[in-house]
């Protein structure tokens, strides 16, 4: 190549270099799937709460029960002081009131598919003339989609959820799910383990004792 011919390379270059840098370039576009913006209300709960029809959380407000620390009136003792919301209101309540025996608690989530058939099972006893009161925990789900699914499944049992999980925590139930545990009257926490998950009311009538 020519020197003459390199020099008209050069120039060439130069030039769509500037026109480039010239050329009005466009925002790029936000990503697909961002969230929503901020402040931004939270879902409202109301239609679904309504729309599941819970029966109401055997519960005071939050941070009066137990404060009389007499036995079987504040419930499982490692639930006290331990705040939750009520499924079926949204109020906050403490756990160990909600959870006072006797009783039936039961752990659940909305991924967990041999938790539909238990809470099947479940609201069934409840509704039997004599049946201990019935309690859930929904865990590791959001509260709209266990609204949702209890609404599908016809359960109406009272139902609590722990966003930071604390009430679990604070049970240290074993792995897995579902994980159900019998309340005695003096607040005694007993976890079901003859019955990996309830089947049948006559189970749970066996439990319970």
């Amino acid at each position: 190549m020519s020197r003459g011919a390199r020099w008209a390379a050069v120039v060439l270059v130069l030039a769509v270099a500037g026109v480039v840098a010239l050329w009005p370039r466009t925002p790029d576009p936000e990503p697909s799937g961002s969230g929503p913006p901020p402040g931004r209300p939270a879902q409202d709960l109301g239609p679904l709460r309504e729309r599941a029809a819970l029966r109401p959380c055997p519960a005071g407000p939050a941070g009066q029960a137990g404060a009389s620390g007499a036995t079987g009136q504040g419930g499982p003792a490692v639930l006290r002081g331990v705040t939750a919301r009520c499924l079926g209101d949204g109020s906050e309540v403490d756990a160990a009131t909600a959870l006072s025996g006797p009783a039936v608690v039961n752990f659940w989530a909305t991924w967990c598919l041999p938790c539909q058939g238990e809470l099947r099972v479940l609201d069934a006893y409840a509704r039997e003339p004599g049946a201990v009161p019935v309690v859930t925990v929904l865990v590791e789900s959001k509260e709209g989609d266990g609204l949702e699914l209890l609404a599908k499944l016809g359960v109406r049992l009272p139902a609590v959820f722990s966003g930071e999980d604390a009430v679990r925590e604070a049970v240290r139930p074993r792995p897995g799910m579902p994980v159900t545990f019998v309340v005695g009257a003096d607040g005694a926490l007993t976890e079901v383990t003859r019955y990996p998950v309830l089947t049948s009311v006559e189970q749970v009538r066996e439990v319970v004792g």
